[in-house]
């Protein structure tokens, strides 16, 4: 396939976005990003420099502060996966987990840390040929991608989702307090004023509460068919 394409996945929380968004990056040769990564990076920059605290978020000290945070992604070989890079450090364990998890939604309310992080990945899809996941992603970050895909699945297969997830990282929580996460997220996400969580009218909902991760990419196979033979 000639033509490279933007491919816009969004969704609820751990409903599989970045499992799914990868496998049609690696089944197309395209460029992967995750841009809830940036959010977590964000948050946890704002975690380390006190701009938390307890439920106090210093909001106009992080949006003077945007401009001195630089995301990047690097493919490391040795797992076959990018990772986020938060000023030329790797931070991707850091930002999975559970405390930078409870406060994302928080910080990626604020508009300044939104218009950065929109303008970021703006720049990183002009070379087209790339899927991005997230939450505005084809109804804020590329309302023109090519494919948009809006993902869900039940809230209760989500926290298993993410909580085996979790445990496979060594990270200690209670199941009880990653379905309360999730449920939390989903309505911060859904309710926020700036870029809420919604589905794109022109996007594909895919529910893969019962669905392998194959079986998903065989949905996004027929999706695909069908827009290059229009």
């Amino acid at each position: 396939m000639n033509r490279k394409l933007i491919i816009a996945v969004d969704g609820y929380s751990s409903c599989g976005k970045s499992t799914f968004a990868k496998a049609i990056a690696k089944e197309l040769h395209y460029f992967y990003i995750d841009s809830g990564a940036m959010y977590r990076a964000v948050t946890l920059y704002c975690i380390r420099n006190g701009y938390i605290s307890g439920e106090t978020i210093r909001e106009e000290e992080i949006s003077n502060s945007m401009n001195n945070i630089h995301i990047r992604f690097r493919y490391n070989p040795d797992i076959k996966e990018y990772e986020t890079y938060l000023n030329g450090e790797n931070v991707e364990a850091e930002i999975r987990q559970v405390e930078v998890s409870s406060l994302v939604s928080l910080i990626s309310k604020i508009k300044a840390v939104r218009d950065r992080l929109v303008e970021m990945q703006r720049e990183i899809g002009m070379m087209k040929g790339i899927v991005m996941d997230g939450r505005d992603i084809g109804t804020v970050v590329f309302p023109d991608a090519d494919i948009k895909i809006f993902m869900t699945a039940s809230e209760e297969v989500r926290a298993e989702r993410r909580y085996k997830e979790l445990q496979e990282k060594a990270i200690n929580v209670e199941f009880k307090d990653v379905l309360n996460n999730i449920a939390e997220r989903d309505m911060i996400d859904s309710g926020r004023e700036i870029s809420p969580l919604r589905k794109a009218e022109d996007a594909y909902i895919l529910d893969n509460t019962e669905m392998t991760v194959s079986k998903q990419i065989e949905w996004f196979r027929e999706i695909l068919n069908e827009k290059l033979t229009k």
